[in-house]
């Protein structure tokens, strides 16, 4: 078997959960070999948490132009270490950044792709990528038929497994491509603290929509979310209203989420929001109207008004949790 590159998603030195589903999918199709780009001082302490799920190489590249500049240095190392170890497949994590590095990686290599895959398995003439397709209402299984497979796959796809590897550090040193300097960073805002987990990582998510009727009825969702350690998101009618965020929006128009526990409150469950959340685990809904399209989605339903149903979930869960307040 090959080398299965997978890049690694880190940030302030901390390898995010998906780098490690990454690392626990390459195992079932070849040996699993990190990518860490522009870690700087941080790589040595990446290193050894990726080898920690059996990454048994990891390619480190430093350089001020992966944080200067946007995507395209990424996919030059990506590009160029793949060519050089002959990789077997291609991993990076679902998302605005990751789908268009890997679409560049493969364009570049002459392979094709698979976006948004929720599984990955091995097979007898290469790597078996299934997807969630059509709102969900379909599961596809597909390969790459022509050159290297690069497939981006969905955070919280599976659960990821520790198996120890060598964790053995290789130096790249990277040729940029003259388009690497095309887009430059000129400012970063930090974003603000909320204490939450992301969002297409959280295990949980705790979703608002129209029926919290305006942004001071969040306030019940977001304690729901805060005592079970859960994201906050929310569906496009209550964004496009103004009452929270665009980054937090769940559906077509927004972020596509997979966690094991989805709660969607005030929510109808139109085909835009169900787009975004029905590959979740278990769904829970709330919401005045019996008739909802929600429902028909639900593994749970209470039909019901959100601001009395959440509250007295919200004390029953930090009661049981011993986190009660008088």
């Amino acid at each position: 078997m090959g080398e299965v590159l997978v890049l690694v998603d880190c940030a302030d030195g901390v390898v995010g959960r998906s780098a490690m589903e990454l690392l626990t999918l390459a195992r079932r199709i070849g040996k699993p070999s990190a990518v860490v780009l522009g870690a700087g001082e941080a790589a040595t302490g990446i290193a050894a948490k990726v080898g920690e799920y059996g990454a048994a190489k990891v390619y480190v590249a430093d350089g001020a132009e992966f944080a200067d500049y946007l995507v395209v240095p990424k996919v030059d190392a990506l590009t160029q270490i793949a060519r050089t170890v002959n990789a077997e497949a291609v991993l990076v994590t679902s998302g605005a950044e990751g789908k268009e590095v890997a679409a560049r990686v493969a364009l570049r290599l002459g392979s094709g792709i698979i976006t948004d895959a929720i599984d990955v398995q091995a097979g007898e003439e290469g790597p078996l990528a299934t997807q969630s397709v059509f709102t969900a209402s379909f599961q596809v299984t597909s390969r790459v038929v022509t050159g290297v497979p690069v497939i981006t796959v969905r955070p919280n796809a599976l659960a990821p497994e520790p198996a120890p590897g060598a964790g053995t550090v290789e130096q790249v040193q990277v040729a940029f491509s003259a388009l690497a300097p095309g887009t430059r960073v000129v400012a970063r805002t930090p974003r603000v603290p909320s204490g939450r987990p992301e969002l297409t990582e959280a295990a949980i998510v705790v979703s608002g929509g129209r029926g919290v009727g305006a942004r001071e009825g969040f306030a019940v969702v977001e304690e729901l979310a805060d005592s079970l350690g859960a994201a906050v998101g929310a569906s496009r009618a209550a964004v496009d209203a103004g009452w929270y965020p665009h980054s937090s929006q769940v559906g077509q128009t927004g972020k596509e989420v997979s966690p094991q526990l989805y709660i969607a409150n005030g929510i109808s469950g139109a085909i835009q929001h169900r787009a975004g959340m029905q590959t979740s685990k278990t769904i829970v809904a709330v919401n005045k109207d019996p008739e909802a399209p929600v429902f028909e989605l639900a593994d749970f339903g209470v039909v019901g008004d959100l601001f009395e149903v959440l509250p007295q979930l919200t004390t029953a869960i930090r009661t049981r949790s011993g986190h009660a307040t008088g």
